[in-house]
């Protein structure tokens, strides 16, 4: 059978009209959201769905791992647990049967820039929510007894997912060689040995300054009427008084590399991995979206240019994976590859290298670029699919860009984007005088 080819002109017309669809398409679907300021400094962020009878309570707090002290690292991440230890209304240990007899769902997490807090129950626990919530903002249960059992937690958590876990302390090597000055240098697990000296005092003292209202965002998304929501918000939330301490922002700037950093590290693995981080921009700049549309260029899906190459071809690599890391100060952009059995970690790097650098001397296709804002459009699309998705965006918006409507507008970020761009952020950012490189190893090695 002869495969007969497109024609280029025609080919070129049915692109153009599959980015216009998607781009309708994404036009479409535009959440709309009511917010506020309460006198306390609360930013208040409300969507009313009623597909379901649910809803989704999102409250984040603007401070993480590069909030806190070189000496007593950890802070934010042990924060996190202690937040459900409970209050003089909560006994401790009742938070989590609270929300499970409520036929609801709850977590957190901890990253370098914030910490976030979610409950997601029937729409009809929308107030036991918010008590529950507000109760641990205004007075947290702190003593002896919350915190040695959480100081417990915490070294069984770093032990099994950083210290005992293969490549678990990827991120914790890579953050710590590729910065020197930048609190980024430490990851938000933190250190035993600080956690373990802190004090009460100095955990009160932590608790007092960033978990206050005007330094968080509470959204709420899902089931609700905004008018009764707002009274809910004010009963349960208007009342806390406003942080008054001083918060500690960062303003050093990581110093430009000048030099590629390497090193091994031996690890208990099976296969080697090969790792390249290059510094990148912050969040919400323009080079970060290209950034992130040439990650799905490179790793988005089997047909992308490096699982191609590395994992299909040549089979030189297990896996391969690309992370621009979201970050609100400059960041990181990890490439990663799993060498094959058998295979060198130097043939996994040069063919890594070489697939980067076809991006710098060649744009990529008309097909290539419609792909990549076709998967982009996706995923955007993806995350604000459950209310508990729509409630921690808007969230997020707020909090790291002061622009909630970026909810329904950042997708035009993305989708602006040329191949242009692309190369330019390749030709720029990835230089091995800008990255580090480490070389993982097993320990039998």
């Amino acid at each position: 059978m002869i495969k007969k080819s497109c024609p280029k002109g025609v080919c070129n017309r049915i692109l153009a009209l599959m980015f216009l669809i998607s781009s309708v398409l994404a036009a479409q679907v535009h959440i709309k959201f009511v917010e506020y300021d309460l006198p306390n400094g609360l930013h208040v962020i409300l969507h009313e769905d009623h597909s379901a009878p649910i809803v989704s309570q999102v409250m984040i707090y603007h401070v993480g791992s590069k909030n806190e002290k070189p000496d007593r690292t950890g802070f934010a991440h042990f924060f996190e647990h202690l937040m459900f230890e409970g209050s003089p209304n909560i006994p401790r240990g009742e938070f989590s049967k609270m929300v499970q007899n409520a036929g609801g769902t709850f977590n957190a997490s901890t990253s370098f820039d914030q910490t976030q807090y979610y409950i997601t129950a029937p729409s009809n626990q929308l107030e036991l929510m918010m008590w529950m919530e507000s109760e641990r903002m205004l007075h947290l249960k702190i003593d002896s007894i919350g915190i040695e059992t959480q100081r417990n937690v915490v070294k069984e958590e770093r032990r099994q997912n950083y210290e005992n876990r293969p490549y678990g302390s990827l991120f914790e090597e890579i953050f710590s060689h590729a910065y020197k000055v930048h609190p980024y240098r430490w990851v938000p697990i933190g250190s035993v040995q600080y956690i373990d000296k802190a004090t009460y005092d100095e955990f009160e003292e932590f608790y007092k300054t960033y978990y206050v209202p005007n330094n968080a965002c509470l959204a709420i998304a899902g089931d609700i009427d905004i008018e009764k929501t707002k009274a809910l918000v004010k009963k349960y939330y208007g009342d806390i008084p406003r942080g008054t301490r001083e918060m500690y922002r960062p303003t050093v700037v990581e110093p430009p590399q000048k030099a590629e950093i390497r090193d091994s590290v031996y690890d208990n693995i099976q296969l080697p991995a090969v790792i390249e981080a290059y510094h990148m921009p912050a969040q919400g700049t323009k080079d970060y979206y290209a950034l992130n549309m040439l990650t799905t260029l490179l790793t988005g899906g089997e047909s992308s240019r490096l699982n191609k190459r590395l994992v299909d071809n040549d089979k030189l690599a297990l896996q391969v994976a690309t992370f621009p890391m979201d970050l609100e100060d400059p960041s990181l952009f990890i490439v990663l590859g799993i060498a094959n059995f058998g295979k060198s970690l130097d043939t996994v790097e040069a063919a890594m290298d070489d697939e980067i650098g076809k991006v710098k001397t060649q744009l990529i296709s008309d097909e290539e670029l419609t792909k990549i804002r076709n998967e982009q459009e996706t995923g955007f699309i993806e995350k604000n699919r459950t209310v508990q998705g729509k409630a921690e965006m808007l969230a997020n918006y707020y909090l790291f860009f002061h622009d909630t409507n970026l909810i329904n507008s950042e997708i035009n970020k993305y989708l602006a984007v040329t191949k242009e761009d692309i190369q330019h952020v390749a030709q720029k950012y990835l230089m091995p005088s800008n990255r580090t490189v480490l070389y993982y190893v097993p320990k039998s090695k």
